[in-house]
């Protein structure tokens, strides 16, 4: 029962951080708030939940990754593949060995092994931490897609690393062969048995749905259950449970082009995975702040792990991990747009210099969160022999302090270089668009014409389906005339006004609905029926 409640109260300081962060005037970002909330509740009971580290992986890594890879736009991560290869695994090495070397001669007394460990922990980045820093100054798209990318395969490789750091540690041996070897078998494995998992899934589901129709709820679980069977697996076989995720994911977008779900069945899905996402990043973050006082509680024995007898060195520990991070991605990250993004085109004569504004928000932008919390708290409670795993309080303190030091010099720095940043303009996809609402409207045309002849046919009354087939064909044809050249621009202004109108309709019925519905006039299905149907209108129209 204990547990239970403890569940519901961070569950709850989820809820509250929401409408606390959107209270605050200077945009303070929700994960700052919800650890502050989490340290409240860790300071106003004597409880503390107690972290079983592959329990903690297990729960939150594989749906979180899962989603990311599922959710983020393909072309666009391939569009700048090399970009975030690039960081996503040229910075996590280089960040791996230099702040893992830095951290050493920093703190001589944490072993060189954990050290890494530590560094392989804070490489991850969390673009949810830094979407909500800069909701008030929005990430330009591309940016944030190279951002999302980034963390997709970062959080992979930073993990991999960690795991062979803990091996190090634990062993006491480290070959850089067996390493790559191992390295190979961890991620090649890894990716084949989330791509396997997930297509096997999706084919079973289709086989089912075309002999015995298609249960939303059935459908809703099994996307649930492919991240955590993936991880499962290749646990099982001694790959990376994190990369089969992240392939799952990936793979789910491909999967379910050639499969289609109900459109009820997806727009429920989406809200679950939009829900469970909210949760396990608020529920990550809230129990950092559960963990903070006992943290710092332990902070004049963490302290003397060091050499010293003052915590305040731990401060200057987080704040010189912090300026390590900063100068090592303010580098690579220079480096990076030099060589890629803002290269001219094919026969120019030089290479513009990065907008040094546009480096330091790229550079900012990499804020520690939910991921390096989990990888840092899966650090082993103790060695093969029984004893306690080296400087395992400390590494956690360095890591829950860089952690709330990034978010809280993000949420300054970011809007500041944001603001009036101009990068060049993306290529418009509006002719894609277009032509593909010709082509869509234009099937629609020929299968409701094949339709109403069958229909008229079969029943024997042709001038009934005739008239109804042609208020039909007329919406589409008004669709392609509008999208015709000359007249789409036109088109689409008259579609925005329609929109905002149709939005004002809306609003007039819902509130009229409500006053049928106090007034008994109509019957609760009838409302719930309608306020649907209301519900879908207004997110068409919004979208």
């Amino acid at each position: 029962m204990e547990t239970v409640s403890i569940i519901l109260f961070l569950l709850l300081a989820v809820v509250v951080s929401g409408a606390v962060a959107r209270m605050l005037p200077f945009g303070v970002p929700t994960p700052l708030v919800q650890i502050v909330l989490g340290a409240a509740i860790g300071l106003s009971t004597s409880h503390r939940v107690e972290l079983d580290p592959e329990l903690f992986m297990f729960l939150f890594l594989p749906p979180l990754l899962f989603f990311d890879g599922w959710r983020i736009p393909k072309d666009e991560l391939f569009k700048d593949l090399s970009t975030v290869v690039e960081l996503a695994l040229g910075l996590v090495l280089l960040t791996v060995i230099g702040m893992g070397l830095l951290i050493h001669w920093m703190i001589p007394a944490m072993p060189l092994a954990v050290a890494f460990a530590l560094a392989a922990v804070i490489s991850p980045t969390d673009p949810i931490a830094v979407s909500a820093i800069a909701a008030r100054v929005p990430i330009p798209k591309r940016m944030m897609h190279i951002l999302e990318g980034e963390s997709l395969l970062n959080d992979a490789s930073g993990l991999v690393c960690l795991r062979f750091a803990v091996a190090a540690a634990l062993t006491g041996s480290f070959s850089a062969g067996q390493a790559a070897l191992t390295f190979l078998w961890v991620a090649g494995a890894g990716l084949a048995i989330g791509v396997l998992v997930t297509l096997a899934a999706s084919r079973a589901k289709a086989w089912v749905t075309r002999r015995w129709g298609e249960d939303t709820g059935s459908q809703i679980l099994v996307s649930l259950l492919i991240p955590f069977g993936s991880y499962l697996l290749a646990e099982h076989f001694h790959a990376s449970g994190i990369l089969a995720a992240v392939a799952a994911g990936v793979t789910m977008t491909f999967a379910e082009i050639s499969r289609q779900a109900m459109a009820v069945t997806r727009m429920r899905r989406n809200s679950v995975w939009d829900t469970l996402q909210f949760a396990l990043n608020g529920v990550i973050f809230v129990l950092l702040g559960e963990q903070l006082p006992g943290i710092v509680a332990g902070a004049k024995q963490t302290v003397l792990l060091t050499g010293h007898a003052s915590p305040w060195w731990l401060a200057v520990y987080v704040v010189g991990i912090v300026a390590g991070l900063a100068a090592l991605r303010f580098a690579w990250v220079w480096t990076s747009l030099r060589l890629t993004i803002l290269r001219k085109r094919e026969g120019a004569a030089a290479m513009r210099s990065p907008n040094w504004r546009l480096v330091a928000a790229t550079s900012f932008a990499g804020v520690r969160g939910a991921i390096t919390l989990a990888g840092v708290l899966t650090l082993p409670l103790v060695l093969r022999d029984g004893t306690p795993f080296p400087a395992r309080d400390l590494a956690i303190f360095l890591a829950a302090g860089v952690i709330i030091v990034s978010l809280v010099i993000a949420s300054i720095a970011l809007p500041i270089l944001l603001k009036g940043l101009v990068l060049p303009p993306e290529p418009s996809r509006q002719a894609e668009e277009d032509s593909a609402r010709v082509a869509t409207a234009e099937a629609a045309i020929r299968a409701v014409e094949r339709h109403q002849h069958a229909l008229g046919e079969a029943h024997g009354d042709p001038d009934l389906y005739a008239a109804a087939g042609a208020r039909v064909m007329g919406f589409y044809r008004e669709r392609i005339e509008g999208l015709g050249d000359g007249v789409a621009g036109e088109a689409r202004a008259q579609e925005r006004l329609a929109s905002e109108l149709r939005l004002v309709g809306i609003q007039a019925e819902r509130a009229r609905l409500l006053e049928l519905g106090r007034a008994r006039a109509i019957g609760s299905e009838t409302a719930r029926k309608l306020t649907r149907e209301l519900d879908l209108a207004e997110t068409r129209h919004r979208g």
